[in-house]
């Protein structure tokens, strides 16, 4: 059954995960972050940081990501390239389908994104 989901309220619930790193555990990041409906394989999740995340990669699908507020840096790895991206509030991305990538938000960001699962995470300088 359908329903509206109202991001706001759902982030007003949430705790900003402050200077995040690779080395941030799942528990503490848990606070910061939100499943706001299931989709297809995977969900839509919003949240907010600042710092570095993990590297991170989805096999079962493409991910979405919007920037709903602040901005990062995404640099997402494939096989033969590195690509940075600059994005900020109201800009939105598509991570193709198993390749590596992370955010780098050292002012703080607000993302939601539609990720696919199972996801795999990597605290390599280049987990390709």
């Amino acid at each position: 059954m359908p329903k509206a989901v109202d991001i706001n309220a759902v982030l007003s619930t949430l705790t900003p995960l402050s200077c995040r790193s690779p080395e941030t555990s799942e528990d503490e990041a848990s606070a910061a972050f939100a499943t706001l409906a299931p989709m297809n394989n995977g969900a839509v999740f919003t949240g907010s940081f600042d710092g570095i995340s993990p590297w991170e990669r989805h096999n079962g699908g493409d991910e979405l990501v919007h920037i709903l507020k602040g901005a990062a840096r995404l640099t997402i790895l494939s096989e033969g390239s590195e690509d940075v991206l600059d994005l900020s509030g109201g800009m939105m991305t598509v991570v193709p389908q198993g390749c590596w990538h992370r955010f780098h938000a050292p002012d703080g960001v607000t993302v939601l994104t539609v990720t696919p699962q199972p996801t795999d995470h990597s605290d390599l300088n280049d987990p390709r």
